[in-house]
């Protein structure tokens, strides 16, 4: 059985989405550190991407063409399969290719997929991420922290979510005041 990481970027007060559902928060202050070494050597672990259908929306926008001199993290965002969870896409085109769609139950499919894959990263999908979380598929939670507070939003975990034990793993600050933390989810 594989792993499966959750990534969210989230406000110091842990919310993944203003109380509007926008992420302008993200972009209040200055970005992460433009090569972003610990992503990238976290990445090189990774041989899947997952996405829920509003996630997959917005970085089919963006990454396809993003410029790897520009945003290290695109190469192997480029290069890694998509699966893109989705009982109403008709198809997920990327690129020049295309990311495979997975129906039905998200916590069955994704059940299925962390079987054949080694390791599978969700980045954002908050609805997905609610699923996973719910059902105990996420082995480990990567929090990309911006030095803000919302006051109120989205929380990036589901409301009735039963109390999990977390052991941290790996923690990284920028100069930008950033926090990259990852827990493992104690089972």
């Amino acid at each position: 059985m594989g792993r499966l990481t959750l990534e969210q970027i989230v406000s110091v007060d842990g919310y993944a989405a203003d109380e509007h559902g926008g992420l302008d928060f993200v972009e209040a202050v200055p970005a992460f550190d433009v090569t972003d070494d610990d992503q990238l050597a976290y990445l090189e672990d990774v041989d899947a991407i997952l996405l829920g259908a509003n996630s997959y929306r917005m970085f089919v926008e963006y990454w396809p063409v993003a410029d790897p001199a520009a945003e290290p993290v695109a190469e192997p965002i480029a290069r890694l399969p998509k699966w893109v969870v989705s009982n109403t896409l008709e198809r997920a085109p990327w690129g020049d290719g295309e990311a495979t769609l997975l129906r039905g139950d998200p916590a069955e499919s994704v059940a299925a997929l962390k079987a054949e894959r080694e390791h599978v990263i969700v980045w954002g999908s908050l609805q997905l991420a609610d699923a996973l979380l719910a059902a105990g598929l996420v082995d480990t939670l990567r929090l990309r922290v911006v030095p803000v507070l919302l006051g109120a939003g989205r929380s990036f975990t589901p409301d009735a979510l039963a109390l999990q034990r977390l052991e941290l793993d790996h923690a990284v600050s920028f100069p930008t005041g950033h926090l990259g933390l990852t827990y493992r989810l104690a089972r």
